[in-house]
């Protein structure tokens, strides 16, 4: 069976639309018991790589690709066999695999003191034990991880013994070094194809279409914005004998398309890699709408997405291959990056780092953040806030002297009356801040009155927090008149003059939102002249 470029990009075209209607109709799905239920797409937020790794993965697949996980550890010999006289530039950039060496470790008389002085009296026998697991851990037949607990076991001493003896009697184990192996990391996905290929073709015959998305490894010199040290490979190879340069351009449109590229350019790539054949070895550059206009190098709408070429017949004789392949590599933070309008590889892939990512919170969220501190814990005391708001709510303004009745009634076995009072001339039952309201705007939190001047911050109705100053402040008389209840008092009075941060209104924000205010250098003003005063008598 032949593999035809143009067939490539017709069933990426035709499995992409069925998807997307099918992907449609489940969505407006809406009866009780359908047959796929909504639940999937209604919870949960994916990572925006692992989302582009699904959705690259799916797009493959529909264009009729074989998924295939190729290995990860790969030894120098390989990258030698796969670049020449050029694999120690290639090497320069892998991470080499290391590990400690077993310490051949000798059992002296003087350690012999030490370790019956630490675990007691365990003769010579247990001497023996030791010994003996020592030298069966060097010859690699007891793990690391067992060492403590197989000592453990058969001198029947607790385990933290046995890693406190190992500590100070063998300091050969704190005192060891790793040493490297001849085993990297796979710094791109070639390294495991070239090892793949040769055994698939063991056992069958060609045309093949394998793809794989998996981690590479590269020793940056630094990670930047651009960058990391490790990443993720989406790649795919056609073993045929007729393969050409057109199947890695139908490929790359066929895949590409289905991501909302329209346009594509294909360039020669001047890095020449040695396992490709000269010519063919062929970059890939899409145009997508969103870029248009960005402020980004690709305001044009054009960006490099892709790198395809024909393996060396060179390279491929290495792995006793004689048919042509096509591969095509694409980097998917790269594709993630643009599909999330994302700036910086390192704030798209680690977002949780502060160090890479701006922390952003929106305003609702911040509202969601703000609370009342102390609340009355019966029905009487939630009775009293509220009647002390109504109230207040009813003769704020009335002039004082004055005192308004508010609650009467029984908390426990004792009688309680509560009034709002303003004691003081020439002045009225509340001040003019006592209506002012909590709430989130533009990272700032805010105690504000609903004014015309403050309408754009109350427009945002999830971004209010529906906490008064008189909320907050009834919220904790009544607790307070609670305890003095408790307490055996016969009078309580509590009063607010002019607030000047949350706590005097007994107003509290959750740690979470006090370092974010803090970070963006944003602020918390909550503040202003609420002269407000409840008393209770108690009989």
């Amino acid at each position: 069976m032949k593999f035809d470029p143009e067939d490539i990009k017709k069933a990426a075209k035709e499995d992409f639309d069925a998807a997307w209607n099918m992907g449609t109709e489940l969505v407006h799905k809406s009866t009780p018991d359908e047959q796929y239920p909504r639940t999937s797409l209604a919870f949960g937020k994916v990572h925006p790589v692992y989302d582009t790794i699904a959705k690259m993965r799916e797009a493959y697949l529909r264009m009729g690709f074989e998924e295939m996980m190729n290995p990860l550890i790969v030894d120098e010999r390989e990258v030698h066999k796969q670049f020449g006289h050029e694999a120690l530039a290639v090497l320069d950039r892998c991470f080499y695999l290391a590990g400690l060496p077993r310490p051949n470790v000798g059992i002296s008389d003087e350690r012999i003191d030490q370790i019956k002085e630490m675990l007691g009296d365990i003769g010579d026998e247990g001497i023996d034990v030791i010994r003996r697991v020592l030298h069966s851990y060097k010859k690699g037949e007891v793990e690391g991880d067992d060492l403590v607990p197989e000592i453990a076991g058969k001198l029947e001493v607790s385990d933290s013994l046995v890693v406190e003896m190992i500590d100070q009697v063998f300091p050969e184990f704190k005192e060891l070094v790793a040493q490297s192996s001849g085993k990297t990391l796979r710094s791109h996905m070639t390294s495991g194809w070239f090892i793949s290929l040769e055994s698939v073709l063991e056992r069958n015959n060609p045309p093949f279409r394998f793809f794989s998305i998996d981690r590479c490894f590269r020793r940056e010199q630094q990670e930047d914005a651009a960058r990391l040290m490790t990443y993720y490979s989406a790649s795919c190879v056609i073993m045929d004998e007729n393969v050409t340069v057109d199947h890695g351009k139908a490929v790359a449109q066929g895949l590409l398309s289905q991501f909302g590229f329209e346009k594509f350019q294909f360039r020669p790539d001047e890095k020449r890699s040695k396992y490709y054949v000269p010519d063919t070895q062929i970059e890939v550059f899409a145009f997508h709408p969103k870029l248009v206009g960005s402020n980004t190098k690709y305001s044009d709408g054009w960006i490099e997405v892709a790198t395809f070429g024909i393996y060396s017949p060179t390279a491929l004789a290495q792995y006793n291959i004689p048919y042509p392949v096509m591969n095509l590599g694409l980097g998917v933070e790269r594709l993630a990056m643009i599909l999330h309008d994302a700036t910086d590889v390192r704030a798209l892939t680690y977002p949780q780092i502060a160090q890479y990512s701006e922390w952003e919170m929106k305003d609702n969220e911040l509202a969601k953040m703000v609370f009342i501190d102390k609340r009355p814990i019966t029905s009487e005391g939630q009775e009293i806030a509220e009647a002390i708001v109504k109230q207040c709510e009813l003769h704020s303004s009335e002039p004082s002297p004055c005192e308004f009745a508010a609650w009467e009634g029984k908390i426990g076995d004792r009688s309680v009356k509560v009034a709002v009072i303003e004691p003081e001339e020439d002045t009225k039952l509340c001040g003019p801040a006592a209506f002012n309201e909590v709430l989130a705007f533009e990272s700032d939190i805010l105690g504000l009155p609903n004014q015309k001047k403050w309408r754009k911050a109350f427009d945002n109705d999830s971004a209010r927090t529906g906490i008064r100053f008189i909320d907050s402040f009834a919220a904790a008389a009544a607790c307070e008149i609670e305890e003095a209840v408790a307490s055996g008092e016969s009078e309580w009075e509590t009063r607010v003059r002019i607030v000047k941060v949350p706590s005097e209104i007994n107003i509290k924000l959750e740690p979470l939102a006090q370092r974010f205010i803090t970070s963006n250098k944003k602020k918390i003003d909550i503040r202003g002249p609420v002269f407000t005063t409840v008393r209770a008598k108690i009989e």
